[in-house]
């Protein structure tokens, strides 16, 4: 099974992002746009991995700060487009420490460098330049939830574990 870490969006934040893709779309950016209800935030991307019970306990003993998570900025690894947060040092303390316990345990992850973002379009196109829009949105994060990724009807789903 495909798991991962993430931090889910508010529905006041999943409105914001999804207000601005439908800017960029109306400015003619194409690409396969993340539906609402996949917009989050991943922390550590585990892959296939059969034992999500191993992965809930770890999650159960790094303990997570309650902080906010403010949008900032816009970004890209490739064609891959995203929504960035301000800079928080006790959502990267809680990445460090949680992806530290995720190796103690053998759970293998990406062990990436951690930027933290929101992906809003794969295979990103454009014809002329466009502008994004990030609203001023925040929200507080209180938890963070074990994900499966799977392929249903020619969809990627995700689904809280």
């Amino acid at each position: 099974m495909r798991l991962f870490v993430a931090i889910l969006l508010s529905p006041e934040m999943q409105k914001a992002l999804v207000a601005c893709m439908h800017d960029l779309k109306k400015q003619g950016v194409e690409g396969n746009y993340v539906p609402a209800e996949n917009l989050h935030m991943t922390l550590a991307f585990i892959g296939e991995y059969d034992d999500p019970k191993k992965v809930k306990q770890v999650l159960e003993r790094v303990p997570l700060p309650r902080f906010r998570l403010t949008l900032s900025e816009k970004g890209n690894f490739g064609n891959l487009l995203w929504a960035g947060v301000k800079g928080n040092q006790k959502l990267s303390a809680y990445v460090k420490d949680l992806r530290a316990a995720l190796k103690e345990e053998g759970i293998p992850f990406e062990n990436d460098k951690f930027i933290p973002h929101i992906t809003l379009i794969r295979k990103v196109s454009a014809k002329k330049s466009y502008q994004v829009h990030l609203p001023k949105t925040d929200m507080t994060v209180t938890k963070v939830s074990l994900m499966k990724s799977e392929f249903r009807n020619g969809k990627t789903v995700y689904r809280e574990l």
